[in-house]
């Protein structure tokens, strides 16, 4: 089945007392094409529910599907070639390697497969050309602003052509002007690509572009 199915996840961490629960039977489904924002409070468990999503932790219940494959079922070295082939990420944070060239930056969750072929090379030059950096190709993250390393990022997560996209706060490091272009063009490579777009974000402005707003509080998550 194509899609992403999240249903009934939970999760909650030990503490000297009770236990702290800070997702509770959070379910929603999307379809590939689709995109939603999740919003809420600082603390509200969003960073956490996408960590889930992405398979970068484990729920204390319920399960993620993401094309008809549980990645729980998986052992640790296939659910990290699932994850970064299937799954694309963008942070607050760009995360760029400072001593990679822009290209080399984004050719870099390739080299999981094995050597880069030509035709990764190719595509990320066509990404890089999409985000407006084909001047760039050969500068390092210091020599870009904030918002061109953002792109670099961006470009980054597509290059394994993923079936989901995840962003938690993608403009958050961004003045308003950047943030809005870095919004829109997060949109346009989504519809581009048709993959699955899930972002998490205090910005109203770039949750307002999304098709779906669903809003986590106390653990629990409502469609708005």
């Amino acid at each position: 089945m194509a899609g992403l199915l999240v249903e009934n996840v939970s999760k909650e961490f030990p503490t000297r007392a009770e236990p702290l629960v800070v997702l509770r039977d959070v379910s929603l489904a999307l379809q590939q094409g689709e995109n939603l924002v999740i919003v809420g409070p600082s603390g509200s468990g969003k960073s956490t529910l996408l960590g889930i999503i992405g398979t970068l932790d484990a729920p204390s219940g319920g399960r993620v599907v993401l094309d008809g494959q549980d990645p729980a079922q998986l052992d640790e070295p296939r659910l990290a070639a699932f994850r970064n082939r299937r799954i694309g990420f963008v942070f607050q944070d760009h995360h760029l390697l400072p001593q990679c060239s822009v290209l080399e930056n984004v050719l870099v969750p390739t080299v999981a497969a094995g050597p880069t072929t030509p035709e990764a090379v190719l595509r990320a030059g066509i990404l890089l050309d999409r985000v407006g950096l084909k001047d760039r190709l050969d500068h390092r993250p210091a020599e870009l602003s904030g918002g061109e390393r953002q792109r670099v990022a961006l470009a980054r997560a597509l290059i394994n052509q993923p079936a989901l996209l995840l962003a938690d706060e993608p403009t958050g490091n961004l003045d308003r002007a950047t943030a809005a272009r870095i919004a829109e063009l997060l949109l346009d490579l989504q519809r581009q690509e048709q993959m699955m777009l899930i972002v998490v974000t205090h910005s109203d402005r770039l949750a307002g572009l999304m098709s779906r707003q669903l809003e986590l509080d106390e653990g629990r998550l409502r469609e708005l």
